[in-house]
């Protein structure tokens, strides 16, 4: 009887243990990736999480060098999504990168406030009187910011507009001074004038006038959650992610 009694008082005990042990644990990944990606990124981690209960999605946004830099110092990320191939590249170099993809292409456009747009129509009129500030990114380290720079300086711009700069930290910065009037004019990726009812689109650059915009995305190879970042990774390149990246204006790399 006494040995019932001391089976009985055990079996409950045990059995929490096995239903905690069975239970899955949450996980959360911190994907940095470049600001011109936040918007489709965001629908992007409601439908993963949406079909992957256990898994969370944390982004850490801002431009592809200031995050490449974090990463190689050391910061706990699982994924890199960068707007620039060089950056990316450097992590590759330096054996940080596990396995990657060359995913999106982008397009780089002139843009203006829409009250202001009657000023410019083209990338010609940066030269002019009446265009006194013109926002691009730090072309060190923000690769709209570089792209921008390699245009003007293939359309033999960049010196008669170089004093009439103001150096943002990110593209979406950028997009943020135009959308106000607080510049007359800046360049930013395509996708990001199209999410600003603020500004218009009024010239286009001619993929020919700067390096090729990639977006490759690759895992960390330090990543303590492989099997998860893994899933999101092939979520990415699925036809659902691809679809809602071509609604915000990419294009699959092809």
């Amino acid at each position: 009887m006494a040995i019932f009694v001391v089976l009985i008082g055990c079996s409950p005990s045990q059995s929490n243990n096995d239903s905690k042990g069975t239970e899955q644990r949450e996980i959360e990944l911190t994907i940095s990736a470049a600001a011109s990606l936040r918007n489709a990124l965001s629908e992007l981690k409601s439908l993963f999480e949406q079909g992957n209960k256990n898994i969370k999605i944390a982004y850490n946004f801002g431009s592809s060098g200031a995050l490449q830099q974090q990463i190689t110092q050391g910061a706990p990320v699982d994924m890199y999504f960068s707007a620039a191939k060089d950056k990316y590249d450097y992590l590759v170099d330096e054996g940080m990168i596990a396995q990657g993809v060359n995913l999106l292409t982008n397009e780089l456009v002139l843009i203006a406030p829409k009250e202001h747009g009657t000023n410019i129509s083209n990338f010609e009129d940066l030269t002019s009187p009446k265009i006194s500030q013109l926002a691009i990114g730090i072309p060190e380290s923000v690769p709209a910011g570089k792209y921008a720079k390699e245009a003007l300086l293939h359309m033999d711009l960049w010196e008669e507009v170089e004093e009439k700069l103001i150096l943002s930290k990110d593209v979406r910065q950028v997009l943020t001074y135009v959308e106000t009037g607080n510049v007359d004019a800046g360049m930013v990726y395509k996708t990001d004038a199209l999410i600003s009812s603020d500004i218009e689109i009024v010239d286009v650059t001619h993929k020919s006038n700067h390096s090729s915009i990639i977006y490759p995305v690759g895992i960390i190879k330090d990543t303590k959650n492989i099997h998860e970042v893994e899933q999101f990774f092939e979520f990415l390149q699925s036809e659902q992610a691809l679809t809602v990246f071509e609604k915000f204006g990419f294009k699959p790399l092809e």
